[in-house]
């Protein structure tokens, strides 16, 4: 299936998350499960126990061709990106609204700028100018460590990179501007604590 930008230009996945299949992490305490899969989870609980309410956003796509090999079956051949999608997971959580992007990353000293894009700063500086929370959920997938960073100091490493500087935060630095969420069973990963430490 061809997926396209609204300007034409082809939508060719970056080379760290790849748009088929994700490489699944086989750890014992999340086998096989995605960053998005457990925070779906999550959002799932948080729900049903009337704590929050916040979803994973649709991806605005038009779909432009469609083939039926068979009368019960329909194959999507031809894709475009309506509008560059701006954060990943929204809602509200105690009279707050909630806005933020989850990323993994496999590797183990840093996490690169390159999978945050330029469109998702600017909304997320929107959200905190409304008095909105607008943070990252940042998951090591080989080490099983997840972070929550605010917008605020996600900011101050996105403008380093603007001025010339590292184009990635290390391991360090994130330890240092996050906090840190042990994952558990239920729910895998219990972000709403964190969020009244923000």
């Amino acid at each position: 299936m061809a997926i396209n930008y609204p300007n034409g230009k082809k939508f060719i996945p970056s080379k760290t998350q790849p748009a088929a299949k994700k490489k699944k992490d086989f750890s014992f305490s999340n086998r096989g499960k995605t960053l998005e899969d457990e925070l779906n989870e999550t959002n799932d609980y948080y729900l049903q126990l009337g704590l929050a309410v916040i979803h994973k956003k649709p991806v605005p796509v038009q779909i432009v061709k469609v083939e039926y090999p068979s009368r019960s079956a329909a194959v999507i051949r031809e894709a475009y990106f309506r509008t560059p999608s701006t954060t990943d997971y929204n809602g509200v959580w105690n009279g707050k609204y909630v806005d933020f992007e989850a990323k993994e990353t496999e590797n183990k000293t840093s996490f690169p700028l390159k999978n945050i894009h330029e469109h998702q700063i600017h909304h997320m500086s929107q959200v905190v100018k409304q008095n909105g929370m607008a943070f990252l959920i940042l998951r090591f997938s080989s080490l099983q460590r997840y972070f929550i960073m605010r917008f605020e100091s996600l900011e101050i490493f996105w403008n380093r990179m603007l001025a010339g500087g590292r184009k990635s935060i290390t391991l360090e630095e994130i330890e240092e501007a996050s906090i840190e969420i042990a994952p558990s069973a239920f729910p895998p990963i219990d972000y709403l604590p964190v969020l009244h430490k923000l």
